[in-house]
């Protein structure tokens, strides 16, 4: 069953041979990435090579110097993108069902009304009982969680993930991957997930993008032809990390 929250998958964004500079630093140089509707796209490459950057053009928060984007217009590509960043950001005074109905009541939602949306959500994705925690009460996977179903509620056909699991634990990034996986095939939105763990994006992605050192280009693209739910033990899953590694580090 749907929640009336899910928001149509649509055909998402373009950039063609785009540059981001900062005054005489280079951040991103000649990007031709495409995101194919319904499907997860990470982008992999090293610290500083302008991954983030790359998330804040897509969501309209930065323009390029040069390239072209499409649709060009910031506002448009704003309203098409939810952006969930790598830190949770969930206020302390509120708790876990009212921080997830946040993004409703942002868009003139009444915050009841907005509580009420949230609900299944929580039922889905296995956080019946925590509605009523604050956000110090939860541990850093259930945050997570929080912030994950707060940026669904936004009801935006597109996906922005930077690196959401970078601060857990491993054996919690473990745990969350996977439940991302389930949560994503519960309710399909275009992705793109921003990582620097290259094992991560096997596991989750349709399609992974590496970028070069800064300034960051695009290195290699290839598609994660696995099915699903993957193993990280199976041969053909080491196949694509090796792939995906030696591409990273050429």
């Amino acid at each position: 069953m749907r929640t009336e929250t899910e928001a149509p998958v649509e055909e998402p964004l373009s950039f063609r041979k785009v540059s981001r500079r900062y005054g005489a630093l280079t951040a991103l140089a000649g990007i031709d990435l495409t995101l194919r509707a319904g499907e997860l796209t990470a982008v992999v490459g090293p610290s500083g090579c302008g991954k983030s950057t790359l998330l804040e053009l897509v969501a309209g928060l930065q323009e390029p110097d040069e390239g072209d984007v499409e649709p060009a217009a910031s506002a448009e590509r704003r309203a098409a993108c939810a952006y969930m960043p790598q830190r949770d950001l969930l206020l302390p005074w509120r708790d876990a069902l009212g921080n997830a109905g946040l993004a409703l009541e942002c868009q003139g939602v009444a915050r009841a009304e907005a509580r009420r949306r949230a609900v299944p959500l929580f039922e889905r994705f296995g956080l019946t009982e925590f509605e009523q925690a604050r956000p110090a009460a939860l541990s850093g996977g259930m945050r997570q969680r929080v912030a994950f179903l707060r940026t669904l509620l936004q009801g935006r056909p597109v996906l922005l993930l930077d690196e959401p699991f970078g601060a857990l634990d491993a054996i919690t990034r473990a745990d969350l991957r996977e439940w991302l996986a389930e949560a994503l095939a519960e309710e399909p939105r275009t992705v793109l997930l921003v990582t620097h763990d290259v094992e991560e994006a096997v596991f989750l992605a349709d399609r992974i993008v590496v970028l070069s050192p800064r300034p960051g280009r695009v290195v290699a693209e290839f598609d994660v032809d696995l099915p699903r739910p993957r193993s990280v033990t199976a041969p053909e899953f080491a196949a694509l990390k090796a792939r995906a590694l030696e591409a990273l580090h050429a």
